[in-house]
């Protein structure tokens, strides 16, 4: 068994295959006009159109939006509530969205219950939510109350 080594290399039987003479007589397979047709402009000599060049069509690079405002495939709805708005609510109690929705604070509840961390909260609750900000959670930690994730 011999071992891998740089030197000892290459490449398999078959693989490489000499480069197609074109032009050199009907005897050499590709003669006189070297597989490209009779006329046109992608029989000339030289690259016939540059890369891109969809022959007048408006090509796929300037028909596709460009860098900003892309839409976001599946993006995550989320019905917001900021530390904040939570301060009137009772001391001690466990707040979700039913409890939000009751008390008034949210009116649309189409989405599960994010909340976010702009204010501050001076009542200490337990908080059931599918998302926390992080400066939500250091602030309701701070204040006494817990959270909890809901799937």
């Amino acid at each position: 068994m011999t071992t891998l080594r740089l030197d000892s290399l290459k490449a398999n039987a078959g693989a490489r295959r000499r480069k197609m003479r074109k032009g050199r007589g009907i005897a050499a397979g590709q003669g006189a006009s070297c597989g490209f047709g009779m006329r046109g402009q992608k029989s000339r000599s030289g690259r016939p159109t540059r890369p891109g060049f969809e022959g007048g069509q408006m090509p796929l690079y300037r028909r596709v939006p460009k860098l900003k405002h892309f839409t976001t495939v599946n993006s995550k709805e989320f019905t917001v509530v900021n530390v904040a708005a939570l301060n009137e609510l009772k001391t001690g109690s466990t707040i979700n969205l039913d409890t939000l929705v009751k008390s008034g604070v949210v009116t649309s509840p189409k989405h599960p219950l994010k909340v976010l961390g702009n204010g501050e909260l001076k009542v200490k609750l337990t908080i059931q939510a599918a998302a926390f900000t992080t400066t939500a959670r250091n602030k309701i930690e701070a204040a006494g109350g817990t959270c909890e994730i809901l799937d």
